[in-house]
């Protein structure tokens, strides 16, 4: 994909809850992850990865990309640092589940919903749509 060109992410946490999120098709996936957290009002404080199974046996996928994929050597996962969001979503409907905090399992579905071109001097990422409440990432016990 030509660098002036951008992905839009239908982000979704519940049902009723998602964020269409806008982000040049260029970035890594570790900025993808930041905006995503970012567009739900998390920190990014915690591990992350993207997964191709959409289900709960998300360790399982046979394509994976982790947080910690440059450290361990024997890992099965890919870099979310060097890896593009074009290359995972190379296409209209590409779909893949962002696991963040392996500790309390927020699981997100990600699914390219629109391609886009890239509109001289606005900052990416950007939130097209914000649909539902979203929960606090630490809630109380």
């Amino acid at each position: 994909m030509p660098s002036k060109s951008t992905h839009i992410f239908r982000v979704r946490l519940w049902p009723k809850v998602y964020r269409d999120i806008e982000i040049e098709s260029s970035k890594s996936l570790y900025d993808h992850a930041a905006a995503i957290v970012q567009a739900f009002d998390f920190d990014l404080d915690h591990a992350f990865g993207f997964y191709s199974k959409l289900d709960d046996y998300v360790f399982d996928s046979p394509v994976r990309y982790e947080l910690f994929a440059d450290l361990d050597g024997d890992s099965k996962a890919q870099s979310v640092k060097r890896t593009k969001v074009a290359q995972v979503f190379p296409e209209l409907g590409s779909k893949m589940q962002f696991l963040f905090d392996y500790g309390d399992d927020w699981r997100f579905r990600v699914e390219v919903i629109e391609l886009g071109e890239k509109a001289p001097k606005t900052p990416y990422p950007k939130i097209l749509k914000a649909v539902g409440q979203a929960p606090p990432q630490y809630p109380d016990p």
